[in-house]
């Protein structure tokens, strides 16, 4: 009979794929250095997780889960929702300066790296954009979105150029592009400039 799941086990190996994946990638991470890396049998893997592209699924799920914890609420709080918006993607910037810069997102960094390869990854990739686009959306009708303006569409225009800023931030590993897209995009796609009809 086999033995029963540990939960802290399953922690454990999440968080160390977790930091492994988002700093060397998902194609140079093996199950070997992922267990090594957690304190764990290399075979106690499969007791938790079909596969390595099932457990990528379960990473992306955890890293969005504590950033939809941790950093959404900031939509929900005071100030117009241009302001929050800035706080939200400040916050965010803030967690890729304080690793300076050397990991970028890691939405971002499998979309590029898998989503060409596996189906169930970026069928979750574009779950976890829906859910970021739906909680910008939301914070937009909730405040002062300009007349003739869609809030879905600009929720979209903001990820598409975070992740743009934040792909060159990591590049080039400074802050700049990240300040650029809140000093300048943020007010463009929100209150005023900028073109937003139909591509």
């Amino acid at each position: 009979m086999p033995r029963p799941s540990n939960p802290e086990v399953r922690k454990r190996l999440l968080a160390a794929g977790l930091d492994l994946i988002h700093a060397r990638g998902f194609a140079a991470s093996g199950v070997k250095d992922i267990t090594a890396s957690a304190g764990v049998p290399k075979g106690s893997f499969y007791a938790y997780f079909p596969s390595k592209e099932a457990f990528a699924g379960e990473i992306l799920e955890h890293y969005w889960g504590d950033i939809e914890n941790r950093l959404l609420p900031l939509l929900d709080g005071d100030g117009s929702a241009e302001e929050r918006i800035r706080s939200f993607f400040h916050a965010l910037a803030a967690e890729h300066e304080a690793a300076n810069f050397l990991l970028g997102c890691l939405i971002g960094n499998l979309s590029l790296e898998l989503s060409s390869l596996s189906e169930p990854i970026r069928a979750r990739l574009i779950n976890i954009l829906e859910r970021w686009g739906q909680a910008l959306a939301d914070c937009l009708r909730s405040g002062d979105l300009r007349p003739g303006l869609d809030a879905d569409d600009v929720a979209s225009r903001l990820i598409e150029s975070w992740e743009g800023a934040a792909l060159r931030g990591k590049m080039i590993r400074s802050r700049i592009p990240y300040d650029r897209f809140e000093a300048d995009t943020i007010p463009a796609l929100i209150g005023g400039g900028g073109h937003h009809g139909n591509a």
